[in-house]
This record gives C-alpha cells, structure tokens and sequence, in this order.
C-alpha cells in the first residue's frame, strides 16, 4: 500500500511536469515561428488541399490540435478565415498533432547498439538541457531565451514521460490494473474514457502521452488502446467548443465541424474495427501495445478519418449551417477577437490590418477637412466629425487590445511592434481631432461670411498642398511600413514649420496693413496651428517606424541622428522648401 502510495504521486508529479514542458514548449515554438504564421495564414486559400496542409503544418510547430484549433475559431469570428477554409485547416491540424505521439515514442527505444540507445531521449535531452539553460542564462536576445525554452521544454516533457512510466512500471505484475484495462476493450467504454480524459486536461498529445507511459507496463492491449485514442479526438474538440461561446455564428459553426469531424469518423472507424475484431478476430488486438505501437495507430486513425471526409468538406458545412442557422436580426462581430491572443503572432497581425484601417480613416477624414475650407457643406462636416468618431472607437479597441497582448509572453520583435501601434494610434487619433478643428474653422468662416484676401488664399493653398503631400507620404509609410518613404516626411515636416512662420509673419504685415480683420485672423491662426500639428504627428509615425526598425526607444533621438547624419534629409529639405516656397 506504502510503494502504491508514492507510486501515485511520482505519476502525478510526471504528470505535472510533462504537462508543463508541452505547455512551455508549444509556447516558445508559437513564439519562435511568429512570422512564419503570419505567412501561411497569408496564403490560405480555398483549396483544401492547401489549408490541410496549413492545418498540419501549423500544428506540428505548435504541437496542439487544441490550439489551432483555438486559432481557426478566432480566425472565422475575426472574419479573417471562412467557414468553408477552417474545415480543411481542421482536419489538418488533426494529422499533425500525430507528430507528438511519434516524439514521445522515441521513449520505448530500448537496445544494446551504442548509437540506437543514443535516440533514447534519456540519453540526449540532458545534453539538449544542457544547451538550453546555458542559452537562457547568456542569451540576449529574444529569439535565443525561445531556443532556450524550447529545449528545456522539451527535456522537461520527457523527463515527466520517463518518471511517468517508471511510477506505473510495477503495474506490469498486477491483476487488478489489467483487468481494468481489459474492460476498456469494451469499445464504448474506450471512447468514454479517452474522450473524458482528454475534455478533462484539454489536450489529445497530453492524454496520448499518459495512454503511452501506461502502455509500458504492457498491461495494455491494442483492443483497449484503440478505442481510447479514437475517444481522445472527441475529447480534444472540448477546448474549441468552449472558445466558441459567444463568437459569432461562422466561429460556433467552426467548433462544431471539428466535433462533427471527429464524432463522425470515430463512429465509421469504430464499427469497421469492432466488424474485424468480431469477424476476423486479430492475435494483434490481444497483444500488448508500444509507445510506437500507439503512435502508428494514432496516425493510422486520423489519416484514415481525414482521407474518409476530406470529400464530404461541402457536406461537414451543410450540417453545420443546418444546426447553427442564420438569425434573422444583424450579427455583431468582434472587432478584435481575445480569442487571438493565445496566438501573439495572428493577434498583432489583426492589431496591425486594424491599425491601417484607422490610418485610412484618419488620414481621409483629414483630406475632407481641407476640401471643406476650400468648398464648405454640412454635410461634408458631418462625415469629418463621424470620421474622427470612428477613429476615437478604432483607438479604444486596439489601445485596450495591445495593452492585453503586452501582457503576453512576446518575442523582442513582437514586443516592438506593440509598442509602435500604441505610439502610432496616438498619433492617428490626433490627426482626426485636428481634422475637426480644421472644419471647425470652415464652419466659421461660412457662418460669419468671412473670407481671407487673395494674397492670403494664394499663400494657405502652398500650405494645403504640402500638408495633403505629407499625410500621403505618412499613410503609404505606415501601409508598406516602408523606411524610404518615411525619410521623405521629416523634411516636408520642416518646411512645413518654416512655412507657418512665413505665413504668420505675412498675416501680421496684412493686419498692420488694414487689408485683414481681426476675426479673419483669428481663424487663420487656428488654421496655422491645426495644419503645423497634423505635420508633427506625421513626423512622429514616420520615425516612429525608423525608432522600431532600429529597437530604439527614444523618437527624439532617433530623429536627431537621422536629420545630422543623412544626405537624403537634406536632399529633400532643400527639394520640398523649393516646391513649396512663398
């Protein structure tokens, strides 16, 4: 009773540290291929064949079907992914999280060759330890400290999977331990006990992982592990289920074509085997099962499932739409889905297409400002104050978002860029608060029919024209996050300074001069103000993308070395202040 006793809590200690190592791993991996998400969620198309292959792609990097998953339901509720591309993607992931069982079957390597036991992964996860921990002691950067994590992840999720078989190796004698396995023959019973188990930790490579460190006892047969494995990719699609909740209709159909998936291709795998066990009645199902044993059946079981309902995708659709139909009232939609923040890379991919439609916005609530000065309607004053609206609402979403994700663990790139989006919504934000301003000051003029003089007309449009140059130059920086581009704003910045001192200097001579009212030169002095500030915040997003290209932190800085030390600053300070001289 006393060795049971202690057997049990070496099994959950292994447990727990096997558990921690996928989880830690499978982070660090996700945080290592960052980028490389972003490119295969870019080219995701319609074909199934492609997102089968993203799905299984994905999954073998990250290690969990629950987490793409996860991701695909995020993708659908964002609208980032159709109903009918996350169902290929789905099945995908399905084959690759078969990668893991393959892993942790490298633990059942038993042989007197010097080279073969070097595959063992007790005699080589000390060494990859080893490189990891001295990695996370010396490393300075981001990418390094994941290495890091991911081997030491690694070697922590088998070292759980080696105590977990160890505690469970005195079972191999016992009665009672097989007789309980040998109920689990019984096939419904199996998939009962897979799919409880595996809803419970939330995780198919983590319950396959348990399934096998029990099968080195050799206590359990392949008729008993069988239909445990089948029940674990029932239990796996828990994790999607509860993400749905409250996602939009699309989100919940995508959870529940991964249920539908695995429910239908257990039932059709589940009779053929129970047909061939009763007919045929294979020596095989009474042996008992290996590490690889239970690996090759896992594969064997979700290739089949996925070649089985790969043609049936347009039906597995159909049937989602027929439980979950279309309500009859408009669906609100996430904007940006929390759901996505398990996946740091997607969600600041979301974070960033979000931020260029603010950019958009801002910028052209900008342009109908400055047409409002030159041909004034209500109407087009409505559409500036219902832009800078939209704005305000863009910024609070994705402030409240990236302060969310900061909290994430992220890679020193991913860390950058957050910080330049909060920077630079600032910024847009401004701009569309400036734009009101500029209307604001149409509103006056047409209100109170006041007009600036010819000469003053002639001098504002120069203005115009460098600030409408300028918020051009700023968006398609910001869009193509393009350096080159961005280099040309800081000098049309400049002289745009120049030029409202100019243009003040020119209404004071006006008014000294009695050709300017006083009311009229009110308004241009505000007008001076809001169009000279819309340039500086186009200054800042500009080397806001030079601060975070470089990793620096200090925008002043940066701007101060770019405008000592670059010819091209000058080349184009001297080329703008010739175009746009008075």
């Amino acid at each position: 009773m006393e060795s049971f006793i202690f057997n049990a809590l070496t099994m959950i200690g292994g447990l727990c540290l096997f558990l921690f190592g996928m989880n830690l791993m499978g982070d660090a991996l996700e945080r290592r291929a960052g980028s490389s998400l972003r490119t295969i969620l870019e080219k995701l198309t319609n074909r199934p064949i492609v997102g089968l292959i993203t799905g299984l792609a994905v999954t073998a990097v990250i290690q969990s079907s629950s987490a793409t998953t996860v991701m695909v339901v995020g993708f659908v509720n964002s609208g980032l992914m159709t109903l009918r591309q996350s169902i290929s993607v789905i099945m995908g992931a399905n084959i690759g999280t078969t990668v893991t069982a393959w892993i942790l079957s490298l633990a059942g390597i038993s042989s007197d060759n010097f080279f073969v036991a070097l595959l063992k992964p007790s005699s080589f996860t000390p060494i990859l330890a080893l490189i990891g921990i001295i990695f996370y002691m010396f490393g300075k950067s981001g990418k390094k400290k994941d290495t890091a994590v991911i081997l030491l992840g690694f070697a922590t999720l088998m070292f759980g999977m080696e105590t977990m078989s160890d505690s469970v190796s005195g079972l191999k004698d016992s009665e009672a331990f097989r007789q309980l396995f040998l109920l689990f023959e019984n096939p419904i019973l199996g998939v009962l006990a897979g799919a409880i188990l595996t809803a419970i930790i939330q995780s198919s490579s983590a319950s396959l992982g348990i399934l096998q460190a029990l099968a080195a006892t050799g206590q359990i047969t392949y008729g008993a592990a069988i239909p445990i494995i089948m029940g674990q990719n029932i239990g796996t699609c828990v994790t999607a289920i509860l993400s749905s909740i409250g996602a939009t209709k699309n989100a919940k159909r995508a959870a529940l074509v991964h249920l539908s998936f695995n429910v239908i291709g257990t039932a059709t795998l589940l009779t053929v085997f129970s047909i061939i066990r009763a007919v045929l009645e294979p020596v095989i199902f009474t042996e008992g099962a290996t590490l690889m044993g239970i690996a090759v059946c896992h594969s064997i079981f979700n290739v089949l499932c996925t070649v089985i309902l790969v043609p049936m995708t347009g039906l597995l659709e159909k049937i989602a739409i027929l439980l979950i139909p279309e309500s009859k009232l408009p669906e609100t939609q996430t904007e940006l889905d929390e759901r996505l923040l398990g996946t740091p890379a997607i969600a600041l991919e979301r974070c960033h297409a979000m931020a260029s439609e603010m950019a958009q916005m801002a910028f052209d609530t900008l342009k109908r400002s400055l047409s409002s000065l030159k041909s004034y309607t209500p109407e087009l004053a409505e559409t500036v104050r219902e832009g800078e609206e939209r704005t305000d609402h863009y910024e609070d979403i994705l402030g409240s978002y990236l302060v969310k994700l900061s909290y994430k663990q992220l890679s020193e790139e991913e860390n950058n860029e957050v910080t330049k989006l909060l920077k630079m919504i600032g910024d847009l934000e401004r701009i569309s608060d400036h734009s009101v301003n500029i209307v604001e000051s149409a509103e006056e003029l047409a209100q109170k029919n006041i007009s600036f003089t010819a000469p003053a007309m002639k001098e504002m449009s120069v203005l115009f024209e460098a600030v409408e140059e300028i918020s051009e130059l700023t968006l398609n920086a910001f869009l193509q996050e393009d350096l080159e581009i961005a280099a040309s704003v800081e000098p049309l910045e400049a002289v745009i300074d120049g030029l409202k001192e100019t243009l003040r200097t020119q209404h004071i001579k006006r008014l000294q001069q009695g050709n300017c009212s006083i009311e009229a030169g009110f308004v241009w002095s505000d007008l001076l103000t809001n169009l000279e500030r819309t340039s500086d915040h186009c200054s800042n997003i500009a080397g806001c993308l030079f601060e975070m290209k470089k990793t620096e932190m200090n925008l002043h800085e940066t701007m101060r070395n770019f405008r000592s030390s670059s010819r091209e600053y000058h080349d184009n300070l001297l080329r703008y202040a010739e175009k746009y001289s008075i």
